[in-house]
């Protein structure tokens, strides 16, 4: 065997994964190897934002990931006539991009003997009873196991025979200047005022080459159960110009970037003997699209399950469903999952009223973006305002 695993992937997921693993079971950092398609430093196309849980979890095992970002500390969303914006006075999270963040997280996982082959693409994968070959266009590979941390276009997914996934997205984004009213830049700025999109425009701050930019984009959610865009209604690339035209800043914009997203539905398989799925190969949050919090979560579950795995040799993974199931981010991703069809169902006016009228709603959200305990408290509180907004709504 040339590794005991190897892990498909080098972006968050697939080295969070191998960080954490490491972490459980330092004698297997020896044995652990990750593929990259591409070189360091890559672009790789995403609004940025991070909540500071994913900074948190890091840190508890030593690894600081130290780029330049635009810190935010709080909210502002706008939903038909209403709007809301709030902040603490810490921050919750920053923005990054992942040309930076992806390459300095690899550097912190090679500085802990993780062995990691970038411009390396895996053309097949082959899962037997015996083993795992891995071929690439640098020969073939032998492991006991792998991890497919290979993003929405999965090749391990693929070769478990596996569907694309009940939510897929479409999401397209641009860099551009500030303009004259857009919100504090201290905040996560979310647009749902175009409601036959079943999604939501945002503007994020973020920094290019030192530059304070805004990144803009459009999150256009495909699923069983949500409405789909009208054929006559603009597609993701027209609105968001449209919507940088409005901001007088079309010829300030940078080139169009395209990306998709994968949605976890929990009742979909994402483990198989010897294969196992990390996040957006697995799924991720498909109501807004969160990605990178939820891929080193994805690493700090699957990492430590991994470990024991080896160690005992219990390659079967026939458990981790239900051990991700049972942890946070499982527990995240299945309320998630079920909101999307509300979100952008028929019941989306009332949600939007009452995201937009509840101050403890939004600060427990930020709470948890940030990493920090959610009283029992704010959640009843929440529950209250959602009663008041139905009761508004009916009248």
């Amino acid at each position: 065997m040339d590794a005991d695993l190897v892990i498909v992937g080098g972006g968050p997921a697939g080295i969070s994964t191998a960080l954490f693993l490491a972490r459980a079971k330092p004698p297997l950092r020896e044995r652990i190897l990750v593929l990259e398609r591409e070189r360091y430093p890559r672009e790789k196309v995403c609004a940025g934002a991070i909540g500071a849980r994913a900074d948190r979890l890091l840190a508890s095992i030593g690894v600081r990931v130290d780029v330049p970002s635009a810190l935010v500390q709080g909210l502002s969303v706008v939903a038909g006539d209403r709007s809301l914006r709030h902040r603490l006075d810490t921050p919750i999270g920053r923005v990054v991009r992942r040309i930076e963040f992806d390459h300095a997280l690899a550097n912190e996982a090679r500085e802990r003997a993780i062995r990691i082959a970038d411009g390396t693409k895996v053309a097949s994968v082959e899962i037997g009873a015996d083993g795992v070959r891995i071929e690439t266009d640098r020969g073939e590979l032998r492991a006991r196991a792998v991890v497919g941390a290979d993003g929405v276009g999965s090749i391990v997914r693929r070769s478990l025979g596996l569907p694309r996934g009940a939510f897929m997205a479409q999401a397209v984004e641009v860099d551009t200047p500030a303009a004259d009213f857009d919100p504090p830049r201290e905040l996560l700025h979310f647009d749902l005022e175009e409601r036959d999109l079943p999604g939501y425009a945002w503007d994020f701050p973020t920094v290019v080459g030192g530059e304070p930019l805004v990144c803009r984009g459009i999150y256009e959610l495909r699923a069983e159960g949500v409405p789909e865009r009208a054929e006559s209604a603009p597609g993701t690339a027209e609105r968001l110009m449209r919507r940088v035209e409005r901001l007088g800043l079309s010829g300030r914009a940078s080139p169009l970037r395209r990306f998709a997203e994968r949605g976890l539905s929990l009742h979909e398989p994402f483990a198989r003997p010897r294969a196992l799925l990390v996040g957006e190969a697995a799924g991720i949050d498909p109501t807004l699209g969160e990605g990178i919090a939820q891929a080193i979560q994805y690493g700090a579950v699957a990492g430590p399950y991994l470990a024991r795995a080896l160690d005992e040799d219990d390659l079967s993974f026939a458990s981790f469903p239900a051990v991700l199931r049972k942890s946070r981010l499982g527990l995240d991703l299945a309320i998630r999952a079920r909101a999307a069809r509300w979100v952008y169902g028929a019941t989306r006016p009332l949600l939007e009223r009452w995201v937009t009228s509840s101050e403890p709603l939004v600060l427990a959200g930020m709470r948890y973006f940030a990493g920090e305990r959610v009283p029992r408290s704010a959640l009843a509180q929440a529950l209250v305002g959602l009663a008041g907004a139905a009761l508004e709504r009916g009248r």
